[in-house]
């Protein structure tokens, strides 16, 4: 038999004496207070716990403060400058004064086709000069051509600045046709370029709607809110202040005699223009409030007072051509207000986390009760 090992007998030695202190050792008494059922103040907490999740008082968050870190915005804002607010107006100028001139040409209207053709060759000048200022650099625009993609307001933008500026360029040549020699190559040219303007002035007038609208799709296919939710509102806003503006253009510079298309676009580019402002300002909730308040808000309010009073002097002061001046006057100032204060609003909505993190949650919180989940599963939102 092997003799026990000294460790062996160490370790039984310790535990033998800690039972003999356990033995020796008083009982320590229980002092603390007991509740009437007899639980301690661990239970009493337990108790609690029990009794608000039974139907007590339920304890709640406090609502959160709408801050990020180090006072950054939650969504980065646009970029763009009041250059971009200016080409949203000359653009819509263009496609308007286009419009405006191709129903002169139709009409047997000379002074309304010369002032609209003159104008949409300026305003498409301007919208050239805004958008590369803001590329930076000439060379970007046509890097854009390399490509053609349906998906991207950006690329078909650049396709129908393409297709339409040289064609309202020709039609705008071709009003100078009067006053070439008329003998001669200058002669030869002189008589060729009526029919050649009258065929840049129809492609000019087809490609104007798009012109005038895409603008809106590329601030609808942004992440700013406010302009994101208003998808459907924008392109017929800005199709409005197209009409407007081309009218403006034909009520300063035609006599009143030859005025009538252009009271008639002011009037239809004014129902649309005045609904689709009325819309983005209630329509969107939360989202509206950038079109509401502050110095969006006042621009917008203003841009509709001027539309209302430039159609009512075009049609109560057909007659009159001073009248018919200050209603183009209005109508122009309306159009560039109206742009600039849809630009506005929805850099107000990208500054401001409330329009971004609100807007999330009412999202996530109507799929829960449209998949009726239980309020422990929902998915927190992402922002």
């Amino acid at each position: 038999m092997t003799p026990p090992s000294p460790m062996g007998d160490r370790f039984r030695r310790f535990r033998e004496r800690l039972a003999a202190e356990s033995l020796d050792r008083p009982p320590v008494r229980d002092d603390r207070p007991s509740t009437a059922s007899g639980s301690t103040e661990a239970g009493g907490r337990q108790g609690r716990r029990g009794r608000r999740r039974g139907g007590g008082e339920e304890l709640r968050v406090p609502e959160a403060e709408f801050t990020s870190y180090y006072g950054r915005p939650v969504l980065k804002g646009p970029v763009w400058k009041w250059d971009i607010a200016a080409y949203l107006f000359t653009g819509g100028l263009a496609a308007g004064s286009s419009l405006l001139a191709a129903g002169g040409q139709l009409t047997g209207r000379p002074a309304l086709r010369r002032a609209g053709r003159v104008t949409a060759l300026a305003a498409v000048s301007a919208s050239a000069v805004f958008l590369v200022k803001d590329l930076g650099r000439p060379a970007r625009f046509h890097h854009m051509l390399r490509v053609a993609k349906l998906t991207s307001p950006m690329s078909m933008g650049t396709w129908i600045l393409t297709v339409y500026g040289p064609a309202a360029g020709v039609a705008a040549i071709a009003e100078a046709a009067g006053v070439l020699p008329r003998h001669g190559l200058l002669g030869l040219a002189g008589r060729a370029l009526p029919s050649i303007g009258h065929a840049a002035g129809l492609v000019a007038a087809g490609t104007a709607p798009a012109l005038a609208t895409y603008t809106g799709v590329l601030l609808a296919d942004t992440a700013v809110p406010s302009w994101h939710e208003a998808y459907p509102e924008l392109p017929v806003i800005f199709a409005g202040s197209a009409l407007a503006s081309g009218a403006g253009v034909g009520l300063l510079a035609a006599p009143p005699a030859q005025a009538g298309p252009a009271r008639r676009m002011a009037v239809a580019g004014a129902a649309l223009e005045l609904y689709g402002a009325h819309r983005v300002e209630t329509r969107l909730g939360l989202l509206s409030e950038p079109y509401r308040l502050g110095w969006p808000g006042r621009l917008l309010r203003a841009g509709r007072l001027l539309t209302v009073g430039g159609v009512a002097g075009a049609l109560l002061g057909r007659r009159s051509r001073v009248v018919g001046a200050l209603s183009g006057t209005a109508l122009l100032a309306a159009s560039v207000l109206t742009r600039f204060g849809i630009f506005y609003g929805g850099v107000a909505s990208a500054r401001d986390p409330r329009y971004t993190v609100v807007p999330q949650r009412e999202r996530v919180e109507a799929r829960r009760t449209g998949m009726d989940l239980p309020s422990d599963r929902a998915v927190p939102p992402a922002v």
